[in-house]
C-alpha cells in the first residue's frame, strides 16, 4: 500500500482528447509536500507517513512543533496528514512527492472538506419533495411536512431529517480519473468534480476498489533533499 498526497485544489477546466472530446478536470496541485516523520509499528502500533505541506510563519508555529520540524530538516509545514501504508512503503524523511506519483489513467479517491451553505431547509439538504402547489395549500410548499404523530408516537423520532446545517463535512469522492500530471509544476488533473472549495486542502490516494497500473511507481515519485533526480522509479510488477 502506498502512501497518499496532500494537494491543494485550484478549480476546474477543460481538455480535450485526441478525438475531440472535452474532459471537465479539476486541477490540483502538490507543491513541496514532504514527509516529516513515520509511524512505525514498533513504536506507534501501525504503519504510516505524516505528510505536510505549504509554507507556515515560524511566528505560527508552536515551539514544540518547531523542534519535531527541525529533527525532520524540514521547513514549518501549514497541513499535516497521515497516510497508512505498507511496510515497504514508508518514504523517506524530508523526501518531497512529486506529481508523477499517479501514473495518467488510474483510479484515485479524493477526499475534502464540502462547501459549507450554512442553513439549509429539508428541501435542499435532504431532497425532500415539498408540500403540493395548490389544493389548500399556501405559504408552506417547502415545509417537511408531519414530524411525528399526535398521540402515537406522540414525539418526533431521534435523527429525523430535517433542515439544519449542510456542508462543511469531510467527503470522499471514488474512483476519479487522473488525465494528466505536470511534473514542472507540481499539477494533477482529475477527471470530474472533487469536494473542497477552491483553495482548500485535498487528499488524493491509490483507489481501494481499483487494481494499480503496472507502471506505478513502488513506493512511489519522491525526490530528495539537494537531489535534482527523482527516486523510486521502482514499477509496480519490480
Amino acid at each position: 500500500m502506498r502512501s497518499g498526497v496532500i494537494a491543494q485544489k485550484l478549480g476546474m477546466t477543460r481538455v480535450f482528447t485526441d478525438s475531440g472530446e472535452h474532459v471537465p478536470v479539476t486541477v490540483l496541485k502538490v507543491d513541496g509536500c514532504q514527509v516529516v516523520a513515520h509511524r512505525t509499528m514498533e513504536r506507534n502500533g501501525y504503519t504510516a507517513v505524516q505528510l505536510g505541506i505549504g509554507h507556515a510563519k515560524v511566528k505560527n508555529v508552536s515551539k514544540a512543533e518547531r523542534s519535531r520540524f527541525a529533527v525532520a530538516q524540514v521547513e514549518p509545514k501549514l497541513k499535516l496528514a497521515e497516510f497508512r501504508v505498507g511496510e515497504d512503503g514508508l518514504l523517506p524523511v524530508g523526501a518531497e512527492i512529486t506529481a508523477d506519483h499517479f501514473v495518467v489513467g488510474q483510479f484515485v479517491d479524493v477526499t475534502g472538506t464540502s462547501i459549507g451553505k450554512g442553513f439549509a431547509g429539508g428541501m435542499k439538504r435532504w431532497n425532500f419533495g415539498g408540500l403540493r402547489a395548490t389544493h389548500g395549500v399556501s405559504i408552506s410548499h417547502r415545509s417537511l411536512g408531519s414530524t411525528g404523530g399526535r398521540q402515537d408516537p406522540g414525539k418526533t423520532f431521534k435523527n429525523k431529517k430535517m433542515g439544519g446545517h449542510l456542508g462543511t463535512e469531510r467527503v470522499t469522492t471514488l474512483n476519479l480519473k487522473v488525465v494528466q500530471t505536470d511534473v514542472e509544476r507540481g499539477l494533477i488533473l482529475v477527471e470530474g468534480a472533487v469536494p473542497g472549495v477552491a483553495g482548500g486542502w485535498i487528499f488524493i490516494r491509490d483507489a481501494v476498489k481499483k487494481s494499480l497500473p503496472k507502471d506505478t511507481p513502488m513506493p512511489g515519485k519522491f525526490r530528495l533533499p539537494g537531489a535534482t533526480a527523482e527516486s523510486g522509479a521502482q514499477t509496480a510488477e519490480g
